[in-house]
């Protein structure tokens, strides 16, 4: 659950990076474009994860019948 709770974090700090932006601080409109990156991979780590897992659980399946 650690990439879970690390997309939490990032979500928070995209978050708080976008509210300085909207109040007008415009560095704060590249840290919050960063952190978005950020969350594209981790997201795109747990797609990974996620498929590794259901393929793992088909082979073991299909190895016990």
């Amino acid at each position: 659950m650690s990439l879970v709770n690390d997309l939490d974090q990032k979500i928070e700090n995209f978050k708080r990076e976008f509210e300085k932006f909207e109040r007008g601080n415009k560095s704060a409109g590249t840290r919050a474009r960063k952190v978005l990156q950020d969350i594209k991979k981790t997201c795109q780590d747990i797609r990974v994860l996620i498929q590794g897992t259901k393929k793992e659980e088909a082979k073991a399946e299909s190895s016990e019948n």
